[in-house]
């Protein structure tokens, strides 16, 4: 807006000086015809009737002439006559007897004044610093000599200053009330808006990915005026927000009930898979000599149930995490448990090569030691399962920034990119580059991810051809004195 009235204000401006430039000019003209005429008179030429304008043949001269200024010559007026003889200069005024008399013009003024186009028409030119713009006029008189005769354009050029100062003080003056005026009336005006953005900020900070979905913020009533535009945006703000909203709680309803069956499911499995293990279990142990053939249907029953109750154990501590299931909340000495998981690890897979990289004081952190200790073992399971016989794999602790960072890194072929931005999703299971060498649920990672997120950390992974890194931050506590 302040760009656009400056333009039109430079604009009138403009137009305005041009104008008034040229109505100067106009009366300026008009005073020398008048002025030309009287300096003919005075150096002895007939000027004519008054109708002989200006660019007409001036008469014969007449006797007489010569002397001062003719009467009526305004001060400053410059009247020169060149030709077979010269005379004039520039009316000056004699202060003590209001006479008027010549002042010889210098050489360079005389050389302007002889430069002027004979053709009786007005021209502007410069006649020095001492006597500045003159607007000038040459008539050609009968004999060929010269009357050059100019009025000089101070008072215009003062006048179309100080117009040009008004017009820009004004212009000034407005263009700072426009913006002043303006920046109230279109922040008075936008208001409502501002309120509509807030609310969307703070529908965009709120966690909608887990949890219990709480969308109730919403446009104020007063913003929803169909009737204006920012009114018909708060309005659609506001319906947006009710189909989001209904959205959300249908799809965690939706969960709840799928947990819940999760969780049912897996509770009441557990029972019957233990039944069937015992019963496999007392089959085999029976006095009665059984089949050979029977004997290995009986094992692979009991290795399928117990495959089977892992299952459903994992399924059923994931529900629990899910649903919000408190942990336990102690001590736990990460640098013990990474010794005892390894351990455990190298006696389950004794042709891996196991190391241990451990700070020299122990790394604590407040959590539940079980389940954080099924993390660890989760890890150590996945690396040994998916990489080769004689792979290396390196479990260290640190502390770094107020956390506690637990890395297991392995030199196996590593994870496929394109499974890799899943690989802690439920059931995502590695191709032929991982391959098996024993079962997977397929749920392993899945438990780490929920484990950690239940603890307020996070895990990451880092995986290329020839090392897999994953890294597991927990919040920890400074070391006391």
């Amino acid at each position: 807006m302040i760009g656009l009235l400056t333009v039109l204000g430079l604009v009138v401006g403009a137009t305005t000086e041009v104008v008034l430039r040229d109505a100067l000019h106009h009366q300026v003209d008009n005073e020398l015809t008048e002025a030309s005429r009287r300096a003919q008179y005075t150096f002895g030429y007939d000027p004519g009737p008054p109708g002989n304008r200006q660019g007409r043949p001036a008469g014969s001269p007449r006797p007489g002439g010569g002397g001062g200024p003719a009467p009526g010559q305004p001060e400053d007026t410059v009247m020169v006559l060149l030709g077979a003889r010269s005379d004039g200069g520039v009316v000056k005024e004699q202060d003590a007897t209001f006479t008027r008399e010549f002042e010889t013009l210098p050489a360079d003024a005389l050389a302007v004044l002889a430069a002027v186009p004979r053709d009786g028409a007005s021209h502007n030119r410069h006649l020095g610093d001492e006597f500045g713009d003159y607007r000038l006029t040459a008539t050609a008189m009968s004999d060929g000599s010269v009357v050059v005769t100019g009025l000089p354009l101070a008072e215009a050029n003062r006048t179309m200053l100080l117009v040009a100062g008004v017009v820009g003080g004004v212009l000034l003056l407005m263009l700072v009330a426009a913006g002043a005026a303006g920046a109230v009336i279109i922040r008075r005006t936008l208001r409502p808006l501002d309120r509509v953005a807030a609310t969307a900020s703070r529908v965009s900070e709120l966690t909608l990915t887990r949890g219990v979905p709480e969308l109730t913020d919403r446009v104020p009533e007063a913003d929803t005026d169909p009737r204006t535009e920012v009114g018909q945006v708060g309005a659609a703000l506001n319906r947006m927000l009710d189909h989001v909203g209904n959205a959300l709680e249908a799809r965690h309803a939706s969960e709840m009930q799928v947990r819940q069956f999760v969780a049912d499911a897996s509770h009441e499995l557990r029972t019957p898979l233990a039944a069937i293990r015992g019963y496999a279990e007392l089959s085999r142990r029976s006095r009665t000599p059984v089949p050979d053939e029977v004997a290995h249907v009986l094992r692979r029953v009991e290795s399928e149930a117990q495959r089977m109750t892992t299952l459903v154990e994992d399924l059923l501590l994931l529900a629990r995490l899910d649903a919000g299931r408190p942990l336990a909340h102690e001590p736990v000495d990460l640098t013990a448990l990474v010794v005892d998981a390894v351990s455990d690890a190298h006696a389950a897979g004794p042709r891996h090569d196991w190391r241990l990289d451990l700070p020299a004081e122990p790394v604590t952190v407040t959590g539940d030691a079980a389940r954080l200790h099924q993390v660890l073992a989760n890890l150590l399971a996945n690396a040994r399962t998916h990489t080769p016989e004689g792979t290396t794999v390196t479990v260290g602790v640190a502390r770094d920034d107020g956390h506690a960072v637990l890395r297991v890194t392995d030199a196996g072929p590593g994870i496929p990119p394109d499974l890799l931005p899943h690989v802690f999703e439920r059931f995502a299971r590695g191709d032929s580059s991982r391959s098996r060498a024993a079962g997977s649920t397929g749920l392993g990672l899945a438990i780490v991810a929920a484990v950690v997120a239940a603890h307020r950390g996070e895990v990451t992974v880092d995986s290329g051809p020839g090392r897999t890194a994953f890294a597991v931050r927990l919040p920890a506590p400074a070391p006391s004195a």
